[in-house]
């Protein structure tokens, strides 16, 4: 196995190890950037972290773009229960609820 081999399989046991921490595949990323200063896992290993996590059987359920939208969502949906007359927050509720939907 070559260098080039060992650095690759290094990386992709790191990425095991951060997933199996409840990581997302974005903030894997942003952690082997700054620390192991792996700048694209795409150019070393030829495939991108979210389908080498989905070849391990490690990849979540839904999307986390999609992730992320719903929990914004939940969180103005709080904020209005408590304000309801927040007119401002009613209007991206709905932006966002779009976004969802478009998804």
């Amino acid at each position: 196995v070559t260098s080039v081999g060992k650095v690759e399989e290094e990386v992709k046991e790191t990425i095991y190890k951060l997933s199996k921490k409840g990581l997302t595949p974005s903030q894997i990323g942003v952690i082997l950037r700054d620390s192991h200063g792996v700048n694209q896992i795409k150019h070393l290993t030829g495939t991108k972290i979210l389908r080498i996590l989905r070849a391990k059987g490690l990849a979540s359920t839904i999307p986390e773009d999609l992730y992320h939208l719903i929990k914004k969502a939940v969180a103005i949906r709080k904020h209005l229960e408590k304000n309801r007359q927040d007119k401002d927050s009613k209007y991206r509720l709905i932006l966002i609820e779009s976004r969802i939907h478009k998804l």
